[in-house]
């Protein structure tokens, strides 16, 4: 049965991990996610969870979390880890690994304010890096909740969607909603329906795992014999220049066939309205509350999947608008999709709302939305 709690932010995405049957977290303790590591370390050490095999690590840094992460996945574990800010720099060679190799990890990534170590509390200054991060194409799946609520159900869609399509996929909150509390509906997902996709072992003999060869690249994959048992070898370093460009072009056709299943947005107000506001996170909840009390013809365009982009959406959203609001907090990452997006397609007037690490309030979007005011 469902039932309704008053939890914050960070607990709600430990029990969205609960949920989803996830049984091992490899972290590293970094404001404003730590209480998700908290959380699970809690559960981990319980008697339950000693009895359920749930695993927790605390990693000597964000390096060896993503590492260890890599390796839990490998080792067919439900593996998760929790990050943010100057954390999650430091987990992009993991998550290009995983990236290249088609790992299906999980991230909850509660973002803070750069440059550099910066402020511990909010922004939205983390798009990019979550996205295109790593030395490969950004080949991630990127969710971006905007409520508490949000945080439990995407919590949990994140792992289905991960081991589902083998991509890497992460949750993009903030420090706002990791600290926020409120009333949250956590429910078992079995009783709304929603499949759990099991997680397989990739490096066990092929009899007791899964068939490589059709989740992972094939030049990256050897088989190899030992006693009479065949074996996968998942390589991540490639030789020649054509063995690369190989590997890259059918992780794109992947990337291509589950980004049109993947892609989810938001759209609130008047269809066909004149203005627009694009918003994701927890400003678009803030955008949605002026929306929704403007006069006049207005919208609301919110990306939920920042990455894929659902750049179709956007273009017929705003296909009779006469003026676009960009509103995030932070500078142009959020915008250079948007514009992207638009660019040759659609010839409308953009005003730009950027406020690193400020919260944006429905006041404050009230009045573009009103004065059309030029930043």
């Amino acid at each position: 049965m469902s039932e309704k709690n008053f939890l914050m932010g960070n607990e709600v995405l430990g029990r969205a991990a609960r949920a989803a049957q996830a049984d091992a977290m490899y972290g590293y303790p970094i404001t404003p996610a730590s209480e998700i590591m908290h959380f699970w370390a809690g559960e981990a050490g319980s008697e339950a969870g000693h009895d359920q095999g749930l695993v927790f690590q605390q990693a000597e840094d964000e390096i060896g979390a993503g590492f260890m992460l890599i390796g839990g996945v490998l080792a067919g574990r439900r593996a998760f880890t929790a990050t943010a800010g100057p954390g999650h720099v430091l987990m992009q060679d993991a998550f290009a690994m995983a990236e290249a190799m088609r790992l299906p990890v999980v991230a909850y990534i509660m973002q803070r304010g750069g440059p550099s170590t910066s402020t511990v509390i909010y922004s939205q200054q983390e798009v990019t890096l979550a996205c295109f991060g790593g030395n490969g194409n950004g080949f991630r799946i990127v969710y971006a909740p905007s409520t508490l609520q949000e945080l439990f159900d995407y919590g949990l869609k994140v792992f289905n969607t991960a081991w589902k399509y083998r991509f890497p996929t992460f949750l993009l909150g903030d420090g706002y909603l990791a600290k926020m509390l409120g009333e949250v509906e956590l429910y078992d997902p079995a009783e709304r329906g929603l499949e759990i996709v099991p997680t397989e072992p990739y490096l066990l003999e092929k009899k007791r795992g899964i068939d490589l060869k059709n989740v992972i690249p094939s030049p990256e994959l050897e088989v190899r014999y030992s006693d009479g048992v065949e074996y996968a070898c998942l390589r991540n370093c490639l030789n020649m220049e054509e063995e690369t460009l190989t590997v890259n072009q059918e992780i794109k056709a992947a990337w291509d066939k589950m980004a049109k299943e993947v892609v989810e947005h938001e759209y609130v107000g008047q269809s066909a309205a004149k203005t627009v506001v694009v918003a994701q996170g927890i400003v678009a909840a803030a955008a949605r509350q002026a929306v929704q009390e403007a006069s006049g013809s207005v919208g609301l365009f919110r990306p939920i999947t920042l990455n894929p982009f659902p750049v179709e959406a956007l273009r017929r959203s705003v296909a009779g608008a006469e003026r676009i609001i960009i509103a995030e907090s932070a500078y142009n990452q959020l915008g250079r999709m948007v514009k992207d997006a638009l660019y040759g397609q659609v010839q409308v007037p953009i005003t730009e709302y950027y406020r690193p690490s400020m919260s944006i309030l429905p006041e404050e979007i009230a009045e573009l939305i009103k004065d059309n005011v030029a930043v």
